[in-house]
């Protein structure tokens, strides 16, 4: 192959545009996001399926580039279905969105290889916005999935104390309470006691919501408006 050759093929790969399918239970909301992505340079509808079973086929034969998946399929069968396409993750980068996606369920998706997570009432800005994090091999969620925004005067981690960091820490491995107690050697009740003293110092309600937190802190996702610096993600 020539010089010049070999040049136009790496334009040509480096430019090209993104292929995305949408596998959505509302044909016309697909539609919404074929008119959203017409008016960008780097995206380019692909095809809109109906169903999960139509979503694998098109990641086993036209490897688009990202594939967005409607959460109305149902969480176990969303969750099934990304154990069942793992193999294609290389190929194909997996949004999942909703009308409503809980904390516990975003930890859960982003633990089964999502790498972008949004609501249905996003705008075109913010769907654009994943579509580009995750295409760049990005982690994206948008941050109105947090139950509530951290509150301003939000303890940096380093003032947590030694125990509090330590649970902190087996909390964001999935822990639970009796298997924290036994990893640190203490009561559950004391778990319990260190946790509520977590919450008041975050800001954070909940442990999923710490989770999710910690894996911002440590730029494992980026936040819809974050200024935070994108990272390559790693197994979590």
């Amino acid at each position: 192959m020539s010089e010049e050759r070999k040049w136009m093929t790496s334009e040509t790969v480096s430019t090209r545009k993104k292929m995305v399918v949408v596998c959505d239970t509302q044909p016309i909301t697909a539609e919404g996001v074929r008119a959203s992505l017409s008016s960008t340079d780097d995206f380019e509808f692909l095809k809109a399926v109906g169903s999960l079973a139509e979503a694998a086929e098109m990641m086993r034969t036209l490897q688009p580039d990202l594939m967005m998946v409607d959460k109305a399929f149902g969480s176990q069968a969303v969750l099934q279905w990304l154990s069942e396409m793992r193999p294609f993750y290389a190929t194909t980068s997996v949004v999942i969105w909703g009308n409503s996606i809980t904390e516990p369920e975003a930890l859960r998706l982003l633990q089964s290889g999502v790498r972008g997570i949004l609501r249905k009432s996003a705008d075109s800005a913010t769907l654009s916005a994943c579509f580009r994090a995750v295409a760049s091999g990005h982690n994206w969620m948008e941050d109105t999935l947090f139950r509530e925004p951290a509150r301003g005067d939000r303890y940096p981690r380093s003032e947590l104390t030694p125990r509090e960091q330590q649970v902190l820490e087996l909390v964001e491995q999935g822990l639970k309470n009796k298997e924290i107690a036994r990893e640190l050697g203490i009561r559950p009740g004391t778990v319990k006691i260190h946790l509520k003293h977590i919450f008041e110092k975050t800001g954070v309600r909940g442990r999923y919501g710490l989770a999710l937190t910690g894996m911002k802190d440590k730029g494992l996702i980026e936040m819809a408006g974050s200024s935070m610096l994108r990272m390559t993600p790693v197994a979590l």
